[in-house]
């Protein structure tokens, strides 16, 4: 590991190095594109109040609205694999992500990321069990540029997440109308309809509107219309004199197929398998004390339907003061319905004969042979009314080589709760396959070595919280090359819980009713040293947390702790005329506590990670080729699970890459985009006592596109092209099951659509 991330070092400096001389060798050549390192990115800031990624003294991913589409990515999620330093499972569907950051542990959801729309977070909290924010959010033709912070100043910033911010700012009006209208179908029978438009309304006062409709059976088929989604955005922007005023609001009701692991030997085709199909669409399921039932379409999936509103004021006050205000509130149902697999595929004939049947039959009447393979398989349900309003203030004043910055950041947010989990009994395992007669039972199975827990949890609860802070940052220029940075950061934490649960559902007791508060102090330093505007080092040391929320408090009986993380990060920043190269090392430690649900806890531990962070691109003439890579060692070095010390951090990669070439030409009247990329990702442990390993794939993408001068565009995109069956995660509750879940198999997307 110490070998591979030196050998990335050399070849970046060798390359650092070489490019002088290459640059006078292309002199003759076609003027090249823009590098990066100029673009303004918010997040990592004071109030937002922004920097360039060139000056930033911490690791910042800047994502064009052009490379966001021709990455085309099926989640949100699945936009982190254009960031280094993450590693998100996106194979879940729409919605229901796993989302890791620099090696510390998560496990499931995204416990150490934070998503904001404009600088707003949209959540109160990162995530909660089957809630990450990633779930709440939809990549559509409204988003103006994407950035992402790794680690950095953000423990002191906004709500203080030491992990990954991802922010999305929105398109705004301008003196002349624009918009765009897109139409998008794959070969899986997804249709899909983008617009955005955006103009003036009045002297300094514009508007912008868009949003989609979509709908898709899914890669993965289940005899119905499993993904179903539409959104629309609008966005309302005032200039004055002295400032800005953003008012926006985005209304989403989109959800789709929960994909989850499955077996893997059992002859069915990794890329587009479903379980769940017409005959298990339908579920009854028991839903308190009394007895009553509900029917549940689990068509609904994984998704969201809500709003995320928000408000931006930017105003110059005069003297050197600033002032700069960032709000959000967000209303709505984050639900989650999914058919959820409990231990490995039997045969029929090894349900024979440790049950003593003679024969095994569907529920549709089909006579099951030996050599067939059968299951438990589960409907779960959670459902979760979620709202959260978060606003961050700051006063600035900015005099002579010092900026300083006054903030006050508030969180409110709550989370009422249903589930029922678990109800596991047999299926026969082929796509859309059918139960089995009545009287076979999960308990069978577990006789034949399934090895199934067959159990069932519920809950009803209900989570309020709030977290107040305050921040102090300073930037002071020494001299035109050194600048020093440094944020601190109090906060409260005030949480009530309100919790029932039971088998399979909420029993009518009180489990627990707690109000617990916690306050904790975080601080960020760092130095930056600019060589010249095309070379710069910077040196970053802070000690964040992450705040304990209501599943913390469930899982420990209403006791919780705040977790800390010291980061040690440094950086080399690179832009040339056809060559930029962005370079971070970063050292982590951090408390964690192990948490799957349906799964076995390993309790308390301590985790170290340290690792690199490369994000490079050349551009000349028409060609362009970017590279992305992480390596990374992460271990537990101490645990209340002895047996666990010494470990890798699970579930994450300690080597991924993406290299994506692309050529532009000019044609008569059309420019012309031939693009691919390709992914590498390496071995994982699939569960913290590291007894099965994932092995590591690659994935190849490419597609084509034509821009005409009329506005009039094509694309055409192959995904996953070399059909490819990497697994992202193994079973989180029976890691030695021979489950697993693979990305999605190969696809294409033709889009035809018209600018103006």
């Amino acid at each position: 590991m110490k070998r591979a991330i030196y050998l990335a070092s050399s070849a970046v400096v060798l390359t650092l190095s070489a490019t002088p001389a290459l640059a006078q060798d292309a002199g003759a050549a076609a003027a090249p594109a823009p590098v990066q390192g100029d673009e303004i990115v918010v997040i990592g800031t004071p109030g937002g109040s922004g920097t360039s990624k060139q000056k930033a003294s911490y690791a910042v991913t800047t994502i064009s609205p052009d490379t966001l589409e021709l990455a085309a990515p099926k989640s949100t999620a699945e936009v982190f694999t254009l960031v280094p330093g993450v590693w998100a499972e996106s194979s879940g569907g729409v919605a229901g992500a796993n989302i890791d950051v620099r090696g510390l542990p998560g496990g499931g959801d995204a416990p150490w990321v934070t998503f904001q729309i404009n600088g707003a977070p949209i959540y109160g909290t990162q995530s909660l069990s089957f809630l990450e924010q990633s779930s709440i959010f939809r990549v559509d033709e409204t988003i103006a540029s994407t950035e992402a912070a790794h680690g950095g100043p953000n423990a002191v910033f906004s709500n203080g997440e030491v992990g990954v911010t991802m922010n999305f700012n929105l398109k705004k009006g301008g003196d002349r109308t624009t918009g765009r209208v897109k139409l998008g179908a794959t070969d899986y029978g997804q249709y899909r309809a983008d617009a955005v438009i955006s103009g003036p309304l009045g002297e300094g006062f514009y508007y912008m509107l868009g949003g989609y409709v979509s709908r898709s059976p899914g890669i993965r088929d289940a005899q119905f219309t499993s993904e179903k989604g539409q959104q629309i955005t609008a966005q309302l922007t005032k200039k004055l004199d002295n400032g800005e005023i953003n008012l926006w609001t985005r209304w989403t009701d989109d959800h789709g197929q929960w994909y989850l692991p499955m077996a893997l030997g059992t002859g069915n085709n990794l890329g587009t398998f479903s379980q769940l199909g017409n005959a298990t669409r339908y579920e009854s399921l028991r839903i308190d004390q009394n007895g009553t039932t509900e029917t549940f379409d689990f068509a609904r999936g994984r998704g969201w339907k809500g709003s995320v509103s928000g408000l931006n004021l930017n105003f110059d006050l005069g003297g050197g003061f600033s002032v700069r205000n960032n709000l959000s509130f967000t209303k709505g149902s984050a639900d989650t319905l999914g058919f959820v697999p409990d231990g490995a595929p039997v045969t029929v004939a090894q349900l024979k004969a440790a049950n003593g049947l003679t024969s095994v039959t569907t529920a549709g009447g089909a006579t099951l042979g030996n050599a067939a393979y059968v299951q438990n398989y589960g409907h779960w349900v959670v459902t979760k009314d979620i709202q959260s309003l978060t606003n961050d203030i700051s006063i600035n004043l900015s005099s002579g080589g010092n900026d300083l910055t006054v903030g006050f950041y508030h969180a409110g947010w709550s989370s009422d709760d249903f589930w029922t989990l678990g109800n596991f009994r047999p299926v026969q395992n082929v796509a859309n396959g059918d139960w089995l007669r009545n009287g076979i039972t999960c308990g069978m199975l577990q006789n034949a070595g399934s090895g199934s827990g067959c159990w069932a949890y519920g809950i009803r609860s209900s989570g309020d919280a709030t977290n107040n802070a305050i921040y102090l940052a300073d930037s002071y220029e020494i001299n035109d090359a050194l600048r020093i940075d440094i944020g601190l950061r109090q906060s409260w934490l005030d949480i009530n819980y309100l919790l029932d649960s039971g088998p399979g559902y909420p029993d009518g007791t009180t489990d627990l009713n707690v109000d617990r508060k916690a306050s904790k102090f975080s601080y960020s330093g760092a130095v930056n040293y600019t060589v010249n505007s095309n070379l710069g080092f910077f040196a970053r040391y802070s000690k964040g947390f992450r705040l304990f929320n209501f599943d913390d408090l469930r899982n420990g009986g209403g006791v919780a702790q705040v977790y800390s993380v010291d980061q040690i990060e440094s950086g080399i920043k690179y832009r040339g005329d056809i060559f930029s190269a962005y370079l971070t090392g970063f050292l982590n430690h951090n408390d964690s506590f192990d948490s799957v649900v349906g799964g076995v806890s390993n309790g308390a531990f301590r985790t170290r990670a340290y690792g690199l962070e490369v994000d490079a691109a050349i551009h000349t003439g028409g060609f362009s080729f970017g590279a992305l890579a992480t390596l990374q060692n992460a271990k537990v070095t101490a645990a209340t699970n002895t047996a666990i010390v010494g470990n890798e951090v699970f579930r994450q990669p300690s080597f991924q890459m993406r290299l994506s070439p692309s050529y532009e030409a000019d044609l008569g009247g059309a420019k012309v985009t031939i693009y691919g990329a390709a992914q590498f990702v390496g071995e994982r442990w699939s569960d913290l006592a590291n007894t099965v390993k994932l092995p590591g794939y690659t994935k190849l993408d490419a597609g084509i596109e034509a821009k005409f001068n009329s506005g009039l565009f094509f694309r055409v995109a192959a995904d996953n092209l070399n059909n490819s069956h990497g697994l992202t995660e193994g079973d989180p509750r029976a890691a030695g099951s021979n489950n697993g879940r693979p990305i999605l198999g190969r696809s294409f997307t033709f889009n035809v659509g018209f600018d103006f």
